[in-house]
């Protein structure tokens, strides 16, 4: 019965319109005072949720991404795709989807993807003749790579949350990261080729080297990233320092976007950033004590169970649930709350956690896309100047592809697994 209390009060929070983190907050408050518990027990369970070394990684590689994009870098990611496919049938497109590829070492974040990315694509890709609706489907659904393939913040809430190597996450997450772009760029030139989209000139080899060598500095950052906390040089936390000052050093002396006028609003804006996840990581944590409490886990894994004990069945009952949160949760909200009460069915049906951490992000971040609610169409919608309803029928062939990725990885442990178990 109390639990019923906090489910339906946030539900109705939710359908105000009220913040996720909010929402969150507030009926884990309902709950509280009704079942008559000390409020003490709020900041314990808010602290208790943000006391992570480990999380301390996350203000740097926000941090870390902002100074590379003052630093001209989505500009440069843009040029260097465009450069490389602009020549193809639909080369704007694949620049689209290749853009995200790249920018997604940067951002760690989809939002970021679609809003940085969108606003210079879509304007273009209208410019050049693309459907409004077509050029808002395509960034939309390529936004959704950008928290697979590393560094990424949902795989650093994964680590915390279950005490797996985030290095083992970020490298599980790379060969799922790019099939998903892969395909992605295979449909948008099937669809262009199909509707005669235009194409551009094809750039002169030194041309594309020269445009490479512009973007080179800020896609090294993530191989950086990468090497330092495999090979044990430094822990993630340190590897989110090493970001800033790679960025900072290639921000203000390589690129010299970057101005030093520029930068105590940058942090600013990081640390606003910042201050929005903890606060959600920390109501999500109490949020999830409450349904510990209730033992809402446990009847979440009997009842998925009880429809069959098939790990086929299971995995699909778990994409499914996972694709409709998607859609309406906040991502870390999501992660936080449901990792823990998933991850033991999971186990039982002998998926290993980091193949299970992966499909979650990538089910999580579809159903960012997925209509009629999913956050980056609305963004992607909204800079396109197209309706919804226009852009959920175009992106319904991505969203086909995106789910048959996700069936190989919910099917295939070895696209996640192979890569990490090269380095244990």
């Amino acid at each position: 019965m109390m639990a019923l209390v906090l489910f339906i009060s946030f539900l109705v929070l939710i359908s105000l319109s009220v913040p996720i983190a909010f929402s969150l907050g507030i009926s884990s408050l309902v709950y509280i005072v009704i079942a008559d518990i000390p409020l003490n027990i709020i900041p314990q369970k808010m602290f208790g949720g943000i006391n992570s070394f480990t999380l301390l990684c996350i203000p740097g590689f926000i941090l870390a991404g902002n100074l590379m994009n003052a630093g001209g870098i989505t500009e440069r990611i843009i040029q260097f795709t465009n450069n490389l496919v602009g020549h193809i049938r639909g080369g704007l497109g694949l620049a689209n989807v290749g853009s995200s590829m790249g920018f997604a070492g940067i951002s760690g974040t989809a939002l970021a993807d679609t809003a940085s990315i969108g606003s210079v694509m879509i304007p273009a890709m209208k410019k050049e003749g693309y459907d409004s609706s077509f050029s808002v489907a395509v960034t939309s659904s390529s936004s959704t790579i950008g928290p697979i393939i590393p560094p990424s913040l949902p795989m650093i809430i994964l680590g915390t949350l279950a005490t797996v190597s985030i290095g083992d996450l970020f490298l599980a997450g790379t060969i799922p990261g790019i099939l998903l772009g892969v395909s992605l760029m295979v449909l948008t030139y099937i669809i262009s080729k199909k509707k005669k989209y235009p194409k551009g000139q094809r750039q002169p080899f030194s041309v594309v080297v020269q445009s490479f060598s512009g973007a080179f500095w800020a896609l090294m950052m993530t191989l950086v990233i990468l090497f330092g906390i495999l090979s044990g040089y430094f822990t993630p936390t340190e590897a989110s320092i090493v970001a800033v000052v790679y960025a900072l050093i290639v921000g203000l002396f390589v690129y010299r976007d970057l101005k030093l006028k520029m930068i105590p609003k940058i942090f600013l804006d990081s640390m606003v950033t910042t201050a929005g996840i903890m606060i959600l990581v920390g109501f999500a944590n109490l949020f999830g004590w409450i349904l510990v409490s209730e033992q809402i886990p446990q009847l979440v894994a009997d009842t998925i169970l009880a429809i069959s004990e098939n790990p086929i069945v299971v995995i699909l009952l778990l994409n499914l649930l996972l694709l409709f949160v998607g859609t309406f949760m906040e991502t870390i909200a999501a992660l936080v709350i449901l990792f823990p009460v998933l991850l033991p069915v999971a186990t039982q049906i002998g998926m290993d956690p980091v193949h299970f951490g992966v499909l979650m992000v990538l089910n999580l971040m579809i159903g960012l896309s997925t209509p009629p609610v999913g956050v980056c169409l609305f963004v992607a919608s909204s800079i396109g100047k197209v309706s919804i309803g226009r852009a959920s029928k175009a992106l319904l062939p991505f969203l086909g592809v995106s789910l048959l990725v996700l069936l190989l990885v919910s099917f295939v442990p070895q696209l996640t697994l192979f890569l990490p178990g090269l380095f244990d």
